[in-house]
């Protein structure tokens, strides 16, 4: 089975290849369900791979095996964690594929296989990256997923938000990948190795006193800060909101529902491998840095996801909320915490996709993701309303849905004034989107006054199919409605938990068994964070608050600027303030 695991990226890129090269050829509908089945099949062998991987699965590309214990050859790892992130990948991709099914005005001519052909490059690239053993690699399949991500969200290249958009994306990540460059660049000339588990080894036969140094804690501020900024977590985080305004609506179906996602998975995956060992940074270090920058990610999200009117910016806001909530529970460092982060991860995946979608189904229908402006204007859309509300539910935690599960799960990990910070972020991002259900599928409430200056409404973007919608097509409901089915059955289905937290624990805490179910305190806080944003909409919607946002709140929204120079400062900032909180180790011994 191991030979099989090249495939995983190779089959996509592939697929990719041939639909650039007989793309001018092709009907749109054959380009299309060539990269449904590309995506698809690559989506089944994950899933044959993810069943055989216990235990791990490891292949040498090309047949460059070690000799002598010494290696230049490219490492692939399939275990349960990195085939599982590979099983999402080509799942979500699948899913926006189909979503986007004629869904775009028609591509210019006799270029019919463009956007599933950068879709699978997409999906090529985060799959090569989930599976990569060694550093270097990893770095690779970084960029490449990178790279195709910025061309994806400038897609629309007539319109000059969406090119400036992904020009911010493009700088601020290729900063963070340089810094993750040079991370790489120090470990590998401290140990001489760049697979992962090699250079942890190497650490730690190099260390000195049994602490690290000054260059190790270098190398781990740097490689954290690439992984970081892709995990959009504060203050890197302020390239998505612009990036998911103007990106096209399947991208941001990946962009939210894994790739970010990818990004704490690479810091959970690095630290473990290469700085977990008397060689590489304490695990007190680690947990203040990781916890404290989590802590502030899911605050920040929270207060600026209520305070957005522009749908789509409102759920990326979501998203570095709840990245928040993941970053805290993986810098626990705890076995159950990582299971209750993997499933977290699973039902949020499903749930945020499935919003997307329903913000695009209202982009096509009215031309608008302006909460205001759209007020009572979706009565007809019940389907796309219920659907809506569901993922609200979802976001908010509500059992039986997976989110409520793993957020239970990892509450109980974390424990004391964290559990306040999980429901109440859970709480404020669902009312968030609860409130828009009311007023925009409902018509409940007075509408809101005008907006003030400095906010963003989204009232005049352009619907992304040739015409603004009469009839939703089936596929933009279909959807949906299968991504929150799945995200509930991550919390239903029978042995499904207990099975993610066996691979989690095999490849995280050496097989360290850790419990999965539900609990009655699990359950009542789902419930209490589900109630607490019911209340927090009905309020909002009953009782429409002045335009502007309070006092309190400006500053935060002024950050958020659009002006890539002041991003590059604030990533600047948050590499120093990593590096602060993780330097006791190397002083303190």
């Amino acid at each position: 089975m191991h030979h099989l695991l090249p495939l995983l990226v190779a089959v996509p890129l592939l697929g990719a290849a041939l639909l650039i090269a007989t793309g001018r050829r092709l009907p749109r509908v054959v380009a299309e369900a060539a990269g449904c089945a590309v995506s698809g099949g690559t989506a089944v062998l994950a899933v044959v791979l993810l069943l055989n991987s216990s235990p791990p699965l490891v292949e040498w590309a090309g047949g460059w095996v070690p000799v002598g214990g010494e290696s230049v050859g490219i490492v692939l790892t399939g275990d349960g964690p990195g085939l599982g992130m590979a099983v999402l990948v080509s799942l979500l991709t699948l899913a926006a594929l189909v979503y986007s099914w004629h869904y775009f005005d028609e591509p210019p001519r006799r270029h019919a296989g463009s956007f599933p052909a950068l879709m699978l490059l997409f999906q090529g690239g985060m799959c090569g990256f989930a599976i990569a053993g060694d550093l270097f690699n990893a770095f690779v399949f970084f960029e490449l997923m990178s790279v195709v991500a910025y061309a994806l969200t400038g897609y629309r290249i007539d319109d000059p938000k969406a090119v400036q958009g992904a020009v911010t994306f493009g700088v601020i990540n290729s900063l963070g990948a340089y810094a993750m460059l040079m991370g790489i660049g120090l470990l590998y000339a401290r140990t001489g190795e760049l697979g992962m588990t090699k250079i942890g080894r190497g650490l730690d036969t190099a260390a000195t006193h049994g602490r690290p140094d000054a260059l190790v804690l270098a190398a781990f501020v740097l490689v954290m800060t690439g992984l970081l900024v892709k995990a959009a977590t504060a203050p890197f985080h302020f390239w998505l909101p612009d990036a998911h305004a103007v990106a096209p609506t399947p991208v941001c179906m990946l962009l939210s529902g894994v790739m970010v996602e990818l990004g704490v998975f690479g810091a959970w995956r690095v630290y473990g491998t290469v700085f977990s060992g008397p060689g590489g940074i304490p695990s007190a270090d680690v947990e203040r840095a990781l916890v404290v920058l989590g802590a502030v990610t899911a605050a920040v999200g929270a207060a600026m996801c209520w305070y957005q009117r522009h749908i789509k910016r409102m759920l990326a806001y979501s998203t570095i909320a709840h990245t928040g909530l993941f970053l805290v529970g993986v810098g626990t460092l705890t076995p159950e915490a990582d299971d209750g982060v993997a499933l977290y991860v699973l039902g949020h995946a499903g749930v945020k996709a499935a919003l997307f979608a329903c913000a695009g189904i209202l982009l096509d229908r009215y031309g608008s993701v302006d909460e205001h402006a759209l007020h009572g204007r979706a009565r007809r859309l019940r389907t796309v309303g219920v659907l809506f509300t569901l993922g609200a539910l979802g976001l908010a935690g509500l059992p039986p849905f997976g989110t409520a599960l793993g957020k239970s799960v990892t509450e109980e990990a974390v424990g004391g004034p964290l559990t306040v910070l999980y429901v109440a972020a859970s709480a404020v991002t669902a009312g968030a989107v609860l409130r828009v259900a009311a007023r925009v599928f409902l018509g409940l409430g007075p509408r809101p006054e005008d907006a003030a200056e400095d906010e963003t409404t989204g009232a005049e973007e352009r619907p992304e199919t040739r015409g603004r919608l009469r009839r939703v097509p089936d596929t933009m409901t279909a959807v949906p409605a299968v991504l929150l089915a799945a995200a509930v059955a991550v919390g239903l289905v029978p042995g499904f938990a207990d099975a993610v937290a066996r691979a989690a624990n095999e490849a995280g805490s050496g097989g360290a068994a850790a419990a999965v179910e539900w609990t009655p305190a699990g359950i009542l806080l789902g419930l209490l964070s589900t109630l607490l944003a019911v209340g927090l909409a009905a309020r909002a919607v009953a009782r429409p608050g002045p335009a502007a946002a309070p006092g309190w709140v400006r500053p935060l929204r002024r950050l958020q600027s659009g002006h890539v120079g002041d991003y590059v400062a604030w990533l600047l900032l948050g590499t120093t303030l990593l590096g602060a909180l993780a330097l006791p180790g190397v002083l303190g011994g």
